[in-house]
């Protein structure tokens, strides 16, 4: 089965960087689709970026991160990346990786709906 621990979660000044980790510690050959999600409070759970572990087609990233979130996977191929560069008070919240199983394509346009796995989550907090 997979477990997803997620790690490097913080506090940052505005303008900063981060890098999150998550790693698979179960069955890495489960996973077709990897992704990073977050939420606000009082907020609904939102995509970040998603990519698939064969490498293609291209990862998708949310319109509020793109040019500042990459989204990798490690050569292992168990452990996901998310490098924040330029992060803005706009993306505090509780971050989040998920996992679909073998057959089951990456959910279009970042929904969060009909992944199978899901990690316990690492905080981001973002001062002015």
């Amino acid at each position: 089965q997979v477990q997803l621990v997620e790690s490097g979660g913080g506090s940052v000044q505005a303008g900063g960087s981060l890098r999150l980790s998550c790693v698979d510690s179960g069955d890495t050959l489960s996973v077709n689709c990897m992704g990073w999600f977050r939420q606000a409070p009082g907020k609904e759970r939102e995509g970040v970026a998603t990519i698939y572990t064969r490498g293609t087609p291209d990862p998708y990233y949310a319109d509020s991160v793109k040019g500042r979130f990459t989204i990798s996977q490690g050569n292992a191929k168990n452990t996901l990346y998310l490098e924040m560069n330029s992060l803005k008070p706009e993306d505090t919240g509780m971050y989040y990786c998920g996992a679909t199983r073998l057959g089951i394509g990456c959910p279009p346009g970042g929904r969060t709906d009909g992944y199978n796995w899901w990690g316990q989550g690492t905080q981001v907090t973002v001062s002015s």
